[in-house]
């Protein structure tokens, strides 16, 4: 009988990781018999007193090899055990993309993670080649100082970035293609997560096709003091690169830091040799004794000027002062040089000159100060809360003076984002889990014009591309998470988001004709989730979810001005209204023999009363002068609805002599209403593209042979939008622009040559393939061979 007391009260089971011997969160412990069901904490600990004479306790993780013990078994292991890695994971087994750390099996959304070990394996140059690398983010370029991703025939401002939580989109994230992502330094990037799909429940406006959350360098506690880090140089031959990087982790009983610092330098990029003619640069504007010249280039496969440079600084510093409280502060900057916009020099008039002498982006300049506090709790309101405070300030500013003209147009735009949210957990048993938050935004956008002449160097006001403007967002929302079984699980979300807009135009009201010279908007949005996921064994998952998104109209939407094409100019519109997306997604996945994993996953997405370019009028004119040039007034309005299914396939194969193939396919097909109500593809849906890898493990080094692929616009496949940029494409047989199909072969390996020194090899584009990427400005890399040199300490 004492013994008996003993255990009822004495026994709690720790569950590891046989690798790592850290703690597992989330491990579902079962009794087979009874059904009785129980959950292991941050700890990775689960009292099992309720578990007592089992005779078969099964304890599970997703992503891990179930292992089925009696308690009598537990008791002589001294109640702890080790679970394995599965050989082949069907997805990854905890995931942060929605706030907090969850298990893949609570989430009815597909998720797929980046983790460091790939990012030094395939080595990307920056954060937009880091999304690359998932082989399920299309990367659309204009220059080589960018990358906007495509993610389920969305882009841009209908995508949302995070940092550490962080919203990163702001009140000027345009609709057309973005390069923000290369603000962040993929060497500070510890994890990167794509959730697909809406996200608004959690991140409101933006989080349509999906979020792409970016958790940084972590400052780590220990028991006493130590200090760790990394030194990373790294030089290719396709643009000349020149990179270091270098961070340190420092860290006792409850203080901890991290400091990380990157240094890039790309000179001029070099495409293949392999391709369309129309692709090279034979020619190129050079300004000689102050007039604007045509110059012949003397290797038309150099595709001048496209290079820049970039510094990255990331700082942080933790405080635990005990097991409830935990805080840490972050500061982030990045800046670049001053970087070409490359596919506006290749546009040519029909006389056969450049269109453009310079056309220039000044610094990107992004700052973030960023507060997150952490509590653990027995109230009951919540078992855990998190406070993340956070100021952000964004620079940026385009530079452009057509060919021949005196006039250099500088165009500057700043903005201060300021955030808060409130985040609680609350579980109210093993089954039942409430999430639930508050959330502010403003943003503070100021836009200013000049305009220069460069012969006698005298300056004036000019245009601005922005009003001056305050946009803010205020939101409450909320998780419910209801365990139905030990395999399955349902979830409903909401949310509700009021936005608001006041935006002041007098800036270029001596301009341009506007009939306004203020304007105010307020709106409120209503957002909801439910989905279902089921794991009927470890070798099977499957979800479905039904979701809608939303995204507030911002600056740049209701008050820009700026020239979209050759001809064309887009003028304010404040009567503008949310768009919103209403999404299904259907996913199941199989592991056979633990050797062969298939994952599909179909979606289907409505954007409604989408925000779309139509031909407008300002104070009864279809035509404006804009930069010296008669050009078509258009505006974006709530006129169209863009649908888009597709089908997102994983394949993974174990094979002999530690040999593993893997492959990732998306196709996409997007539908959007155009002005006559007839339908055009949509702009954001790139053709179908994927990557298929060859992989071979050891314990001192790891090598990976991959294709990256993707398939073909005709000129008919083209949207009408792009049919408008020829500069951007291959011609056909019959003289239109077309979208070619590509494939590249690439060698990638990282060798440990000491127990401190790492060397990571690369050769990409073995057989240099020219070709641009759909809706590119800039060729690909033609053959590059890259080097870099990894110390640890």
């Amino acid at each position: 009988m004492f013994n008996l007391v003993t255990i009822s009260f004495g026994q709690v089971l720790t569950v590891l990781d046989v690798e790592t011997n850290k703690p597992l969160e989330l491990v579902t412990i079962i009794d087979q018999k009874s059904k009785k069901f129980s959950y292991t904490d941050t700890a990775g600990k689960v009292d099992i007193k309720d578990f007592i004479g089992s005779e078969q306790i099964d304890i599970r993780l997703f992503g891990y090899r179930s292992v089925s013990k009696s308690f009598n078994e537990l008791l002589d292991l001294g109640y702890s055990i080790a679970l394995a890695p599965n050989t082949i994971n069907l997805q990854q087994a905890v995931v942060s993309a929605t706030r907090w750390s969850q298990s893949r099996q609570e989430i009815p959304a597909r998720i797929t993670t980046i983790s460091t070990e790939e990012r030094e394996l395939l080595n990307p140059q920056t954060a937009a080649d880091l999304l690359g690398i998932s082989g399920e983010v299309f990367i659309q370029k204009s220059q080589q100082g960018g990358g906007s991703p495509m993610i389920r025939g969305f882009s841009s401002n209908r995508l949302l970035y995070t940092v550490d939580g962080v919203r990163m989109n702001t009140a000027i994230f345009r609709s057309g293609n973005l390069h923000n992502v290369i603000s962040l330094d993929p060497f500070a990037t510890e994890s990167t997560e794509v959730f697909f799909g809406p996200g608004s429940i959690i991140y409101g406006s933006d989080a349509i096709g999906a979020v792409m959350s970016f958790q940084t360098l972590q400052p780590i506690l220990e028991g006493s003091p130590t200090a760790t880090g990394s030194a990373i140089i790294r030089a290719n031959t396709a643009n000349e690169e020149k990179t270091g990087h270098v961070h340190v982790k420092y860290g006792g009983n409850k203080w901890a830091g991290v400091t990380s610092v990157s240094r890039n330098r790309f000179g001029e990029l070099k495409m293949g040799s392999r391709g369309p003619d129309e692709f090279l640069r034979p020619v190129y504007v050079e300004v000689q004794e102050g007039q604007d010249i045509v110059v012949e280039n003397s290797n038309p496969r150099i595709q001048n000027p496209t290079g820049y440079e970039q510094f990255n600084i990331l700082q942080k510093v933790r405080f635990s002062p005990d097991k409830k409280w935990d805080f840490i502060y972050a500061f982030h900057y990045s800046e670049t040089s001053t970087f070409s916009r490359y596919d506006r020099l290749i546009r040519f008039r029909p006389d056969g000159l450049p269109r453009s002498a310079e056309w220039k982006y000044g610094p990107q300049i992004w700052m973030m100060n960023h507060l997150k506090v952490s509590h653990s709790s027995n109230s009951n309101l919540f078992d855990e809360m998190s406070i993340n405070l956070a100021h952000q300030k964004f620079e940026e500013s385009r530079i452009d003076r057509n060919f021949n003209d005196i006039t250099k147009r500088t165009r500057v735009e700043e903005v201060n984002a300021y955030s808060m949210n409130l985040d609680f957990r609350k579980k109210f048993s093993h089954q039942t889990t409430l999430l639930y938050g508050l959330e502010w935004i403003f943003n503070d956008v100021t836009s200013i014009g000049l305009d220069e002449n460069i012969q006698t160097g005298e300056s004036k006001q000019g245009p601005a591309r922005y009003p001056n403007s305050k946009w803010n967002s205020y939101a409450i929302y909320s998780t419910y998470q209801q365990k139905v079984s030990p395999k399955s699980m349902l979830q409903v979300g909401m949310r509700y988001n009021r936005f608001g807009l006041d935006a002041d135009f007098r800036n270029n009201t001596e301009f341009y004709p506007f009939p306004f010279d203020q304007s105010s908007n307020e709106e409120g949005a209503f957002t909801a989730s439910t989905g279902w996921v089921y794991h009927p064994t470890d070798s099977w998952t499957m979800h479905i979810s039904a979701s809608t998104g939303f995204r507030a109209p911002n600056v740049d939407d209701i008050g820009k001005v700026f020239d979209t094409e050759p001809g064309t100019v887009m003028v304010p519109n404040p009567e503008l209204q949310a768009e919103y997306a209403y999404n299904l997604e259907l996913n199941v996945g199989k592991v056979f023999n633990d050797k062969i994993m298939v994952d599909l996953t179909s979606y289907y997405t409505l954007l409604d009363n989408a925000l779309v370019r139509r031909e407008f009028t300002l104070n009864g004119q279809d035509s404006i002068l804009y930069d010296g040039e008669l050009s078509r007034v258009l505006s974006l309005v709530n006129a169209s609805f863009v649908r888009i299914i597709g089908l997102q396939a994983a394949l993974e194969i174990k094979l002999p002599f530690q040999l593993t193939f893997s492959s990732r396919l998306n196709i996409q097909k997007g539908i959007e209403e155009v002005e006559d109500g007839s339908q055009s593809p949509s702009r954001h849906a790139p053709p179908t593209f994927g990557v298929s890898r060859l992989e071979y493990k050891q314990n001192k080094y790891k090598i990976q042979l991959f294709a990256e692929y993707s398939g073909r616009f005709t000129f008919d496949q083209l949207p009408l939008e792009e049919r408008g940029k020829p500069e951007l494409y291959a011609i056909d047989e019959n003289g239109n622009p077309y979208s070619p199909s590509w494939a590249t072969l690439n060698l990638k390996g990282i060798f440990n040559m000491h127990e401190n020194i790492s060397l990571s090899l690369g050769f990409e584009n073995i057989t240099d393939v020219r070709y641009r990427s759909y809706s590119s400005g800039v060729a690909a890399p033609g053959r590059n061979f890259i080097l870099s040199l990894i110390g640890n300490f």
